[in-house]
């Protein structure tokens, strides 16, 4: 993003050029004492959480935690748009997204790191786009992920010798439930290896402002797909996924995952200038939109129910299409297994 795309920073907070969003698990990001914390007004709403701004692997990075500081704000009723257009107008042009993800190939097993460089997306109703309101701006969004900074934080993994995938595809569900049995089978089919709740729309709302993003997935546990069926008999697997299951493992994987992270930041350019898709006098009329204007707020004034789009496409529900009529050739030529 260009410096004539960043808005007004609040007066007592220096520019940041680098952010990590925290996922389920990463609530805090620096040591106590040597951070500010800043809450900024935005024409969305609240962000999540306060936003932090502190050192680490010498560089100066906000942290944002997506489901707020006590893991009190649901997938679903994340305030996205409130998040991205928050760490624009500290002048964030790259982002590093932490997530948690379930298995949905065998190929993607519990303890692995995933540079995740592809969605799909199965959520429904949420507010996905700053241009749904004055100019209409098309995202070309074929590589939604940042692919410099996919390519630096390989770099980074690799010389540190992790254990992790270079490319993933994520099926991005409504949440907060887990998916059943049939419809992970079908997200296999359909191409997927991991699943999650939080990266989209983030990464696109990321874009739309010209910030790059890469996100660095672990997986916890082996979705429904993977999992026996309750019938079977002796079916218990230590693999299946579970909340209490993903808070044990990403409590052990902390170092681990902080760790990579640290390794992203010190790999990244101070000079990153992040892809230009959207033009730049588009970027700046919406970080140019102030809190407050009647124009900018959502529909509902209740901040706890999410925006319905007013036309939104309707989505065949995945019990209407049965997963024999996704054949497994449906899988994308060229993506990593």
């Amino acid at each position: 993003m260009t410096e004539s795309s960043t808005p007004s920073r609040p007066p007592s907070v220096d520019e940041v050029r680098v952010a990590v969003i925290g996922g389920s698990g990463l609530y805090r990001l620096f040591d106590a004492g040597t951070v500010v914390s800043v809450d900024i007004d935005t024409p969305y709403g609240p962000t999540s959480s306060s936003i932090t701004i502190g050192e680490r692997a010498g560089r100066r990075v906000a942290f944002l935690p997506r489901h707020g500081g006590d893991h009190s704000v649901a997938p679903h009723l994340i305030n996205y748009r409130a998040n991205i257009w928050a760490l624009a107008s500290l002048g964030v042009t790259a982002i590093i997204s932490s997530s948690a993800v379930g298995g949905v190939s065998p190929e993607y097993p519990p303890g692995l790191l995933v540079v995740t460089d592809q969605f799909i997306d199965r959520t429904t109703g949420r507010a996905d786009t700053f241009y749904d309101r004055g100019t209409v701006a098309h995202l070309a969004a074929a590589d939604p992920f940042d692919p410099e900074l996919r390519r630096f934080a390989i770099a980074a993994l690799t010389a540190q010798d992790e254990d992790f995938a270079p490319t993933g595809t994520v099926v991005v569900i409504q949440g907060p439930r887990f998916s059943t049995r049939a419809e992970s089978l079908w997200f296999r089919a359909a191409g997927a290896h991991t699943v999650n709740m939080t990266q989209y729309p983030e990464v696109v709302l990321a874009a739309e402002l010209n910030i790059g993003m890469v996100n660095l997935s672990f997986v916890t546990d082996a979705d429904a797909g993977l999992a026996p069926a309750a019938d079977d008999p002796g079916a218990a697997d230590p693999d299946a996924v579970s909340a209490g299951l993903v808070f044990t493992r990403l409590r052990a994987a902390q170092p681990r995952i902080l760790a990579a992270i640290d390794g992203i930041l010190r790999a990244l350019p101070q000079e990153f200038a992040p892809r230009e898709l959207i033009a730049p006098e588009h970027v700046r009329a919406v970080l140019d939109r102030r809190p407050g204007s009647a124009a900018d707020l959502p529909a509902s004034t209740d901040a706890s129910v999410p925006v319905v789009p007013d036309a939104v496409v309707p989505v065949v529900p995945v019990s209407a299409v049965p997963v024999s009529a996704v054949p497994v050739s449906a899988v994308p030529a060229g993506v990593a297994e």
